[in-house]
């Protein structure tokens, strides 16, 4: 009886050491699957380079969005590799990938406000200057009725211009006066002879 015993518990052993092995097979296998898996995901999540990265800021600037920028790659509307180049002589040039980023802002924010196309290239001639690059300053004006006003420092009065263009002076209230930003159009419209 004792021999049957020895003999099932040899058998379970080998069993139980089978079972261990296959187990720990499997969960090697898991491993690497595991494994393929993160490396497959870390090709897809690819971390951006300091040059795509510039690149990217750029396209930002001009108010892309990085779906935009990929889909136009795509259609071939951008041409991303022409991008390339100036953007590591500029990371070069700046030092690193921050302070590229920052000159292009400031260009960025300079252009726009003066209504002007930019390229990488331009932080490059602006670079000298790029402490004085200040965005044009947003002058407004006062109105009263629509109509622009003028404050005459002899007089120390405010001044309303009719649309024949007659001074007459301002006989009400400062709370009246209202300031806005002249667009451009208003400025020609205003600039143009008018015919009567």
């Amino acid at each position: 009886m004792s021999m049957q015993k020895d003999k099932i518990n040899k058998i379970e052993e080998k069993e139980a050491k089978i079972l261990l092995k296959k187990e720990q097979k499997e969960k090697e296998r898991l491993a690497k699957v595991k494994e393929r898996l993160e490396k497959k995901n870390e090709k897809n999540e690819r971390k951006e380079t300091d040059i795509q990265s510039v690149i990217n800021h750029f396209f930002f600037s001009k108010g892309f969005t990085l779906d935009e920028i990929k889909e136009n790659s795509k259609k071939r509307r951008i041409i991303y590799s022409r991008f390339t180049r100036p953007a590591k002589e500029l990371i070069e040039l700046a030092g690193s990938c921050d302070k590229a980023k920052e000159a292009i802002t400031i260009v960025a924010e300079w252009a726009k406000s003066r209504k002007l196309d930019y390229s990488i290239e331009t932080v490059f001639k602006k670079w000298l200057e790029l402490d004085k690059l200040k965005p044009k300053e947003v002058v407004k004006k006062p109105y009263f009725m629509n109509q622009l006003m003028v404050w005459s420092q002899v007089k120390k009065k405010w001044f309303v211009i009719d649309d024949g263009g007659e001074w007459l002076e301002f006989a009400g209230k400062e709370s009246q006066i209202v300031w806005k930003i002249e667009t451009e159009k208003e400025e020609e419209d205003k600039m143009k002879p008018k015919y009567y």
